[in-house]
């Protein structure tokens, strides 16, 4: 479930509250008893980690160090 952010308009009130989706937004503050709250918008506190996101992936095009280590060996000959 998000965190919500509040304002009231009316005295200033700012609060923060766990809520579903699905709820309705809160109207009336806490502090003044005034149906003058709003949502505020606000960043995300989540990051997407592991393999098949962009930063892990497709950020950097330079090929892995031990990858040329292995090209740059000459192959022994049979004899």
């Amino acid at each position: 479930m998000p965190i919500y952010e509040y304002q009231c308009q009316d005295c200033g009130h700012e609060m923060e509250k766990l809520q579903r989706m699905a709820d309705d937004p809160l109207k009336d503050c806490p502090a003044c008893n005034e149906p003058q709250l709003i949502k505020k918008v606000s960043a995300a506190g989540f990051r997407l980690k592991g393999t098949g996101w962009y930063e892990t992936d497709f950020k950097n095009k330079k090929p892995k160090p031990e990858a040329n280590k292995a090209e740059k060996k000459p192959a022994k000959a049979d004899k």
